[in-house]
């Protein structure tokens, strides 16, 4: 019986440590995903920070300004793009969604959109949804794959998803209604 009872009580403390530090471990990385949200606004300033002129030297790096007037202007538009793309990055690996993979095309948009504010092009925004239309066609068709094994589950295993489509589907009963259905 001893045996048992310390072979027991050994057991919940190791369980006990485990859980510890793994609470422990989910407070540190909310503390730091928290740090980084609220910090973004800071890093959105940082373009007053920059001289006027051409290029910003710091003792980790030199940005030139190729096709902006100065590089405060380039911080800015850098800037810009880069915290909205901090911020969908955050949140794709925070989303506890089905959906969340529908998040791949805003941060492909901002990450393409990023490089163009990095290399300063001329004609920056204009072409990127060339650029995210193969991305778009993978990232689509697999949301929609995931919804549609989702509601198999859900539902009948016998219904196809014309049948759950129509099920889900509002019938007018009115004459005007049915109008009204088509405008």
């Amino acid at each position: 019986m001893d045996k048992q009872k310390h072979r027991l009580t050994r057991l919940k403390s190791e369980n006990y440590l485990t859980d510890k530090k793994q609470y422990n471990r989910k407070i540190i990385t909310g503390s730091i995903i928290a740090t980084i949200i609220a910090g973004t606004p800071f890093l959105f300033y940082i373009y007053e920070y920059v001289p006027s002129g051409k290029t910003w030297e710091t003792f980790l790096f030199t940005y030139e300004s190729n096709w902006f007037e100065d590089a405060s202007t380039g911080i800015w538009v850098l800037m810009m793009k880069t915290i909205p793309l901090l911020l969908s990055i955050v949140w794709f690996f925070t989303c506890r969604h089905w959906w969340y993979h529908a998040l791949i095309v805003p941060i492909a948009m901002f990450l393409f959109q990023v490089i163009s504010a990095l290399r300063a092009e001329k004609y920056m925004d204009e072409l990127h949804i060339l650029y995210l239309l193969p991305i778009m066609a993978i990232t689509f068709p697999s949301i929609y794959l995931i919804r549609a094994r989702m509601f198999n589950k859900i539902n009948d295993h016998d219904k196809t998803m014309e049948e759950l489509e129509e099920e889900f589907m509002i019938k007018p009963k009115t004459f005007w209604g049915k109008i009204k259905q088509y405008f």
